[in-house]
């Protein structure tokens, strides 16, 4: 990629930074989500489950929190999407009072594709250096993994 100069630079790195840090929030959201999820089953096998799953968000949020730093940008804390617009995961407060464990599973796959259908867009930037694009497919791909696990969970619990 070529720049006329330092100001195109710099739109590059913070253009990238900007939608990592997206990327970022979903992931600590995710986290969050999982781990509310595991604290709210009685299955043990899910919540071994979602915590897995809670633990791989978490290692994809420091990935890309390396990234941003890389670029010279600042990474968004955890704190810093509270009072943002509602999200799939967070739809699973209502279910965690009635404990349906199958109810739950599915708004985790959701929360789930709902990420997936983000990286798939961001993906799609044919700007992105080779190193990022990597690693996002290493986790899209993991988030897919996910998904098809779940998806299998969920019709051993129905």
């Amino acid at each position: 990629m070529k720049f006329k100069n330092e100001n195109d630079i710099m739109k590059y790195t913070e253009k990238i930074s900007n939608k990592l840090n997206e990327l970022l929030v979903k992931n600590y959201d995710a986290e969050k989500g999982y781990l509310n999820a595991a604290e709210n089953v009685d299955s043990s096998t899910l919540k071994i489950f979602f915590k897995r799953r809670a633990t791989e968000r978490s290692e994809f949020a420091k990935e890309i929190r390396t990234e941003i730093l890389r670029y010279g940008e600042d990474p968004k804390d955890s704190g810093s999407f509270k009072g943002t617009a509602h999200r799939n995961w967070m739809s699973l407060k209502s279910l965690f009072s009635s404990n349906d464990e199958e109810a739950i599973l599915e708004e985790a796959i959701r929360g789930e594709e709902a990420s997936l259908e983000e990286y798939n867009e961001i993906l799609e930037d044919k700007t992105l250096p080779p190193s990022i694009d990597n690693m996002l497919i290493k986790q899209r791909d993991a988030i897919q993994a996910a998904i098809n696990t779940e998806k299998v969970h969920e019709e051993l619990v129905s």
